[in-house]
């Protein structure tokens, strides 16, 4: 069965570029040109992945995004003509996945998706069995069969792109992983000094659980290196 896929831009020739690349791939695609008519899509489709522009002329893309977040956890790619890394920080912060910066190559989009619908799938099939499935470090448990994820007890609600993460961090903990390696492992891109993306992304998985960024008890940054989930 086709992944759905639904783009919301009010540059109507935009949105039906992507309409038709991502057609061609065989996904349903799903295609708005304003945010209010996208939110209730949502609310009453099942979908695999979101493409929202930033700038709508009602609601803007990261309140779409916050709007998904409260429930759902499908991959979701921001689209905007800014260029500025607080722009693209409060997008991976509020539970954005990837980020893509207009004008851009149809096929950069494509694949990009491609990468994310994987990683969803993948992160959400009860039918795989490796050798470690899960991870319990004093009151973090994660469990990659199910994709669910609990701290003391309680549920954390985390998009596929953390889920990953904090999977990484756990598979190697003791060991300090770089921001470089982490961004390759998850995202299976080359890595830019300039990216500010797995920096964003660690913020957003310690403020979901409730961990103070000078003195965190699990997600401990090691300055000049990397992270490290400590044994």
């Amino acid at each position: 069965m086709a992944e759905t896929i639904v783009i919301v831009d009010d540059e109507k020739e935009i949105a039906d570029l992507l309409e038709v690349y991502l057609k061609n791939e065989g996904y349903t695609v799903l295609k708005f040109y304003s945010g209010s008519d996208v939110i209730n899509c949502i609310e009453n489709t099942v979908v695999d992945l979101a493409i929202l522009d930033v700038m709508l002329p009602d609601i803007n893309g990261f309140q779409i995004c916050q709007k998904i977040r409260e429930k759902l956890y499908f991959p979701v790619i921001m689209l905007t003509a800014k260029v500025e890394d607080g722009d693209k920080i409060m997008g991976l912060t509020i539970g954005a996945d990837d980020y893509i910066t207009k004008p851009f190559n149809p096929l950069e989009v494509v694949a990009r998706v491609k990468t994310q619908l994987r990683r969803y799938i993948r992160y959400n099939n009860s039918n795989l069995h490796e050798e470690h499935n899960e991870y319990d470090i004093r009151g973090l448990l994660i469990n990659k069969e199910n994709h669910k994820c609990f701290l003391f007890g309680k549920e954390l609600s985390l998009t596929p792109t953390e889920f990953s993460i904090l999977w990484y961090l756990c598979e190697r903990q003791g060991t300090v992983v770089s921001s470089e390696e982490l961004f390759e492992a998850v995202w299976g891109e080359k890595f830019f000094n300039s990216n500010n993306t797995v920096m964003a992304h660690i913020g957003r998985l310690r403020e979901k659980m409730n961990e103070p960024a000078k003195n965190p008890k699990f997600i401990k940054t090691v300055w000049g290196v990397g992270y490290t989930i400590e044994k």
